[in-house]
């Protein structure tokens, strides 16, 4: 389900017979005008956009964009003065480009394990051995911390199955002193299996990859490795160990190799985190104490389906200097903050209300008692994805939108909390990066407006943002259409939708300004109507939205998306939904493949790629959180009708399959169990098994394009594609 960097090697697929009478071919020029539209043909014809800002101890700071003329100046901003200097300007004083900042795994030189670097910069920690070991950055003196780890039950190991590599997994103190991680062990848990295909002896590889149901899970026995003595110490909490599971993701790190759901105290005497349980449905926050590893419970929180404490971050804080802590629940259905006493774990007040989800808390001031926050869906009558930046206090008074342009803000602090810096924009409006004040939201000076004369002088036409509802006619859904540049409205064309279904994203994906979103413009030129619509089930809105699903996951949105399509044919004259397909990948292949067996009469084509078909083959947390934990009744289990296999008989249309067979994201297991129910129905199909490939298929992804496109020309378009295009950067 997850994206990972991966290497691949060509198969040539199986090939059916075409669904549609031959009637026209589409040709090289048509594919060449279509690629057009690909990213590594728009991307450089943008510029002025991408405003990534590195904060300088003066308050300044810097940032780079892509000019017009391919250059990329380093920029100066002062906020007090409201001055920004082009460094390459005659006579300009700038300072040296600063570093990025510390505190996340870099690579090492020589292809040495990654080091997670302290915040002060002067210790490196990395994994050798199955122990954790520091380096003195000035010296590059090396220290084994811990000497007791072996295989399989070793410290700070990244390791969840879908994901695995050799990076330590931990949080550092804010005194750099102390690192928050664990011994996790994974000695009797199930292994996956993946052979590389060469000349000679196939290679054989295999990891830690727990499933749902498996009896034995992975668990971390957390520690505090404490290096403020002349000698390290490891201080074991007193408690059992944990479940291998945070609040946000499926995972114990979420974002850059950081342990999640923990909290140092600012002068590193106590470490505040969740336990959260192998089903996701019970958070305890609980305090150690980082001396003699004593662990006290302060609140706990159960729910019926599961449990998450923000968008991609964790948004409960402690504020031991006031003895209280700022809690996240969907208790009322929407992501709200909540004030409660650290010691005594009692309730003292709700801080935020009304509809719209805190997505992500971005700074707490103690003193001031502010909190700022970004929440998406507060403002009635727009897309509630889009993300503002709010300040408000404790109290719950004071609510201020800092960010009220109609769109998605992007927004990144100053350290001080001064001021922020805002991009904001849509699919249809090109990038404004500005400076604002961070108490009030004023406008204090303009960075850049993103430049796409170019863009839009080659044809290119910003997709339709489009509204519909869902199956039931409850709540609004929101997607994005793509038609060709040339549409003619008294033609139909057959329509195609991206889907990818979550329940951790969507199809839609970022709100933000892109010149090309996958191929869907691509794939429109060659005349279709492509949509993505984001149906229930999704995050980012309510509670009861986001687990509209939960525990029936071969649903993958398709009746709303059904749903959403006909409705936008009724509206588009030009859409025929006589000729309707879908294609997706990982997720987005899961349904599929699910959508052309449960709606056979709907969708003619289908392409599946990389699709977690049957969730007891892929990694345990992401299905038992939001499928529950593997329960039997006889012989059949709860996931069982859930599995792409069970319903492969009913195969009507044309459909392909695709997967890497190196996959070490959605083992290509998943896949084989569907071809191998389809040949035992009797149903043709189509399949291309790439050699090699990890999950997002690497230097056979263009190849995986040219094939999708070739396959919708082909058996939705009723045409005949050109003999194997080449699809890349053609200088």
């Amino acid at each position: 389900m997850r994206r990972s960097l991966l290497r691949a090697v060509l198969a040539g697929p199986l090939l059916a017979a075409p669904l549609l009478a031959q009637t026209r071919a589409i040709t090289a020029a048509d594919y060449a005008r279509a690629e057009r539209f690909l990213a590594f043909n728009t991307s450089n014809l943008v510029s002025r956009t991408g405003v990534q800002p590195t904060w300088l101890p003066d308050g300044r700071f810097t940032y780079r964009v892509r000019l017009a003329d391919g250059s990329s100046p380093l920029v100066v901003v002062d906020p007090i003065k409201g001055t920004k200097t082009d460094c390459t300007a005659a006579g300009a004083n700038c300072p040296a480009e600063p570093a990025r900042a510390n505190g996340r795994p870099a690579a090492r030189p020589g292809g040495r394990p990654p080091e997670h670097v302290s915040p002060d910069g002067k210790t490196a920690a990395f994994l050798r051995d199955w122990n954790l070991w520091v380096r003195d950055v000035a010296t590059n003196t090396e220290t084994q911390v811990t000497t007791d780890g072996v295989k399989d039950f070793g410290y700070a190991t990244d390791n969840a199955g879908w994901i695995h590599s050799d990076r330590a997994i931990l949080t550092w103190s804010p005194d750099s002193k102390k690192m928050a991680t664990f011994q996790q062990d994974q000695r009797n848990v199930g292994e996956m299996y993946l052979v590389k295909t060469k000349v000679g002896h196939p290679e054989l590889s295999a990891w830690k990859y727990p499933l749902p149901g498996d009896s034995v899970v992975s668990m971390i026995h957390r520690v505090i490795v404490d290096l403020s003595a002349s000698t390290p110490k490891v201080v074991r909490f007193k408690m059992p160990a944990d479940q291998h599971r945070s609040s946000v993701c499926d995972h114990i790190s979420c974002s850059g190799g950081e342990l999640s759901d923990v909290e140092w105290y600012a002068d590193g005497s106590k470490l505040a985190f969740l336990s959260n349980s192998r089903d996701h449905k019970i958070a305890t926050l609980r305090i150690a104490d980082a001396n003699t590893g004593d662990v006290r419970d302060v609140l706990r929180e159960e729910v019926a389906t599961q449990f998450e404490s923000g968008d991609n971050v964790a948004n409960w804080r402690v504020l031991p200097a006031t003895n209280e802590v700022i809690w996240f629940s969907e208790r009322d259905d929407w992501g709200q903050l909540y004030l409660y006493d650290l010691a005594t774990g009692a309730l003292k007040s709700k801080i935020t209300t009304g509809d719209g989800p805190v997505l992500s808390v971005e700074r707490v001031d103690a003193k001031a008692r502010m909190i700022w926050f970004v929440a998406a869906g507060k403002i009635p009558g727009r897309d509630p994805y889009f993300r503002h930046l709010y300040r408000i206090g404790m109290n719950g008074k004071g609510l201020t939108l800092l960010t009220p342009e109609d769109a998605d803000h992007n927004t990144t602090l100053s350290p001080n909390g001064a001021v922020f810096v805002d991009s904001w924009s849509r699919a249809d409006l090109a990038p404004i990066a500005v400076l604002r004040n961070a108490k009030t939201g004023k406008l204090i000076s303009t960075l850049e407006q993103g430049d796409i004369s170019k863009l839009v002088a080659t044809g290119w036409k910003a997709p339709t943002r489009i509204t519909v509802k869902d199956r039931a006619g409850k709540w609004d859904l929101y997607g994005v259409m793509w038609t060709p540049t040339a549409l003619d409205s008294t033609k139909k064309y057959p329509i195609i939708n991206y889907i990818y279904p979550g329940p951790q994203g969507g199809s839609v994906g970022s709100r933000q300004f892109s010149a090309a979103t996958r191929d869907n413009q691509a794939l429109a030129e060659l005349g279709f109507i492509v949509v993505a619509i984001d149906g229930t089930g999704n995050p980012t809105r309510s509670k009861s939205f986001h687990d509209a699903y939960y525990g029936r996951m071969s649903d993958n949105t398709l009746p709303d998306q059904i749903a959403g399509m006909k409705q936008l044919a009724e509206r588009y004259r030009f859409i025929d939904l006589e000729r309707a397909g879908m294609w997706g990948h990982s997720g987005g292949g899961f349904a599929t493949a699910s959508a052309m067996f449960q709606y056979p009469d709907f969708f003619k084509v289908g392409i599946s790629e990389s699709g977690n078909h049957d969730n007891r083959n892929y990694e345990d947390d992401w299905g038992e959180r939001y499928h529950g934990l593997l329960t039997k009744s006889g012989a059949v289990d709860n996931y069982d009708k859930e599995a792409n296999q069970t319903l492969a008989k009913s195969l009507k249309g044309k459909l392909m399959l695709a997967h890497g067979t190196m996959d070490d994201n959605v083992p290509p297991d998943n896949t084989w169990l569907v071809v191998d129910a389809l040949i035992k129905a009797g149903k043709d199909f189509d399949l291309v098994m790439i050699p090699n490939a990890a999950h997002g298929y690497g230097a056979a992804s263009n190849y995986m394009m040219r094939r999708r496109w070739d396959y919708f020309v082909q058996h939705l378009l009723g045409a005949t594609p050109p003999k194997e295009y080449q699809i890349g950067p053609k200088n």
